[in-house]
């Protein structure tokens, strides 16, 4: 700080000084013009032209006098300067300039020219008087263009090598990051004529509630099916980095929500005035390695983090943050030619839906990831998430960019098992979350003598608790190509291919005998085909985008927990389409569409139609 200011301090006794000496011109000028007889009123013109070069010199004398007397003001005010300093910088440059001005100044000379031997110019002022009409010309054209380049230049310096408030603040707030986002959303539901009000049972009701009798008198029983709905929604996040120091950081992201969902955190309004919940969405710490050629090498996070995997909205959504520790290992190369140098990639999430990991073109990365999903009391035997990726990042032609990755996903203690009667040893294995889709199992049967699930919970032979009938061991593959010759429109197509090697049917009909019949086989395939065309980030106003997509799931091809929770309200088994676009109304303000079109693959007829305006604000 005492070598900011006393940089501040020289850099005004030059300005004083600077002014000091152009007073003296100026002054000068003025002497010499008061020493001769008037001129003729046809010299007029040239008078003029005169006024206009004094008016130039007044101009700067004038700017930098203000510009100097006012950042001092300043820098006493902000206490970067105190007063005495501020007075004694002010004497030393009038002493300096008062011993400067002792030297007589240069005087035209009415006989110089005919002294010097040289021919006369009939047209050549040889004595200048400056009227008073026009020194007050000159003073309110001064006055008029305060704002000069000598102010500009000041200002430009102080934000540089920050002035004032920002350097005295301490080193800690500088490293704090805020940001955050706001989406106003109207979610229209529409569902088919062709539905059943009874054909799909709310299984996580049923296990909250002990049964499906006993959910059923709470009108909790079934999924809603046949009656349309429309919901507003909206979501305000509010996100804080700190950086700790060089390569580390800690992050927060507050969100409001008032539904218990992994998938969302939309507040849904109609709640009678009463206040909105507040969630933790996010808390975690981050270690990036950089090189001193700014080549990123590893990144290891661990807390409650954002997707690690290079992945799109069919295996996980875009809402969902994971648990644990994850950490992205690059190898680059070519990282000495031009276009990767200079390559500006958008946000990793900038395409909603679509996460395109690590944005480091010309590169080999590898994702290790370990994630608790629930720990299990009086049991050594936890739910996990166990998850590997290997992809390439490369770019290849101009900025067009394709990316490819491989990723298995292991569930380790998801699936169900059967508790005997009376008995509450297999509980923990029914889910905490799901959505629909998936093959589930009773744990628990009223078979007429279970005291833990009787005639007051479920009809004889029906379930009270329910679980995962599959293991979830899951082979994804995707592939994004970014097409950028037509830039700054793009392209990108992407392809997510999904496969649950974990089903395992005799496994199935030897622990729940009888239980699935017919339906007791592998239906563990997915896939998903996406366009989307225009500005890879809508920021500014007219930014666009569109989308269009064909999506295929069959029901246990992945965990329906964590896919995206609006086609088809969420879950497996289901195909069918999603429409849409972006446009951007304002900076960091865009509206975004989506028309989803989806029906069942194998259940019970269940055809949902949804149409999605979401308004969208960044800070």
């Amino acid at each position: 700080m005492l070598f900011a200011l006393k940089g501040n301090a020289n850099r005004i006794q030059n300005t004083v000084m600077r002014v000091t000496i152009m007073t003296k011109k100026t002054l000068a000028a003025l002497l010499a013009s008061s020493l001769v007889t008037p001129i003729m009123a046809d010299e007029k013109e040239d008078l003029l032209k005169l006024k206009q070069e004094i008016a130039g010199e007044r101009e700067e004398l004038l700017n930098l006098k203000n510009t100097a007397v006012n950042l001092i003001d300043i820098f006493v005010q902000q206490g970067l300067l105190n007063k005495e300093k501020a007075e004694s910088l002010m004497k030393a440059a009038k002493a300096k300039a008062a011993l400067e001005a002792k030297q007589p100044p240069a005087v035209p000379d009415s006989t110089a020219s005919q002294d010097a031997g040289k021919p006369k110019d009939a047209k050549s002022i040889r004595f200048a008087y400056v009227p008073e009409f026009v020194k007050e010309e000159i003073r309110q054209d001064v006055i008029a263009n305060m704002t000069g380049k000598v102010v500009s230049e000041v200002k430009a310096d102080a934000k540089k090598e920050q002035w004032g408030i920002p350097a005295a603040l301490p080193e800690w707030l500088n490293n704090i990051k805020i940001s955050g986002d706001m989406r106003l959303r109207a979610q229209d539901d529409i569902f088919g004529s062709a539905n059943s009000s009874s054909s799909y049972l709310d299984y996580l009701n049923i296990n909250q509630d002990g049964g499906q009798l006993a959910a059923q008198s709470r009108n909790q029983q079934y999924l809603n099916t046949t009656e349309d709905r429309l919901r507003l929604r909206e979501r305000f996040r509010l996100a804080i980095d700190a950086k700790i120091t060089d390569g580390l950081k800690a992050g927060l992201r507050l969100s409001t929500t008032n539904q218990y969902s992994p998938v969302s955190s939309n507040q849904t309004l109609g709640n009678t005035g009463q206040s909105f919940q507040l969630a933790i969405d996010r808390a975690f710490a981050q270690y990036d390695f950089v090189d001193s050629q700014h080549n990123d090498w590893f990144t290891l996070s661990g807390g409650r983090i954002a997707n690690p995997w290079v992945s799109t909205e069919m295996v996980y959504s875009p809402d969902l943050s994971f648990e644990g520790f994850a950490g992205t290992f690059r190898w680059h190369t070519n990282q000495e030619q031009d276009r990767v140098k200079y390559y500006q990639p958008a946000q990793a999430n900038s395409r909603f839906g679509l996460q395109m990991g690590p944005q480091t073109p010309d590169s080999l990365f590898v994702t290790l990831g370990a994630f608790p999903i629930q720990e299990v009391n009086f049991s050594t035997v936890d739910k996990w998430l166990f998850g590997g990726q290997i992809g390439a990042d490369w770019l290849v032609h101009n900025d067009s960019r394709l990316k490819v990755a491989a990723a298995y996903y292991d569930y380790e203690n998801l699936r169900a098992r059967s508790n005997a009667s009376d008995s509450f040893t297999y509980d923990w294995t029914a889910p905490q979350f799901i959505q629909k889709g998936n093959t589930l199992v009773p744990i628990n049967v009223n078979n007429g003598s279970n005291s833990r699930c009787t005639d007051s919970q479920s009809l004889q032979g029906q379930g009270c608790l329910f679980g995962l009938a599959s293991d979830f061991k899951i082979f994804n593959a995707t592939v994004m190509y970014d097409f950028a010759d037509f830039a700054p429109t793009h392209a990108l197509v992407s392809f997510d291919y999904a496969k649950n090697l974990g089903y395992d049917a005799a496994r199935i009909e030897r622990e729940f005998p009888g239980y699935l019949g017919s339906n007791n086989r592998a239906r563990t395939d997915a896939f998903q085909i996406r366009l989307d065309v225009g500005k890879p980030e809508i920021k500014y106003f007219k930014d666009w985008s569109t989308i269009i997509a064909y999506r295929y799931i069959q029901r246990d091809a992945i965990l329906d927990a964590f896919t995206d929770n609006v086609f088809h309200q969420g879950g497996t088994d289901a195909k069918g389409w999603m429409l849409g676009g972006s446009y951007g109304v304002a900076k960091n303000t865009w509206l975004m569409f989506r028309w989803f079109s989806t029906e069942a693959i194998d259940g019970p007829p269940l055809d949902i139609d949804s149409a999605v305006l979401d308004l969208n604000m960044r800070i």
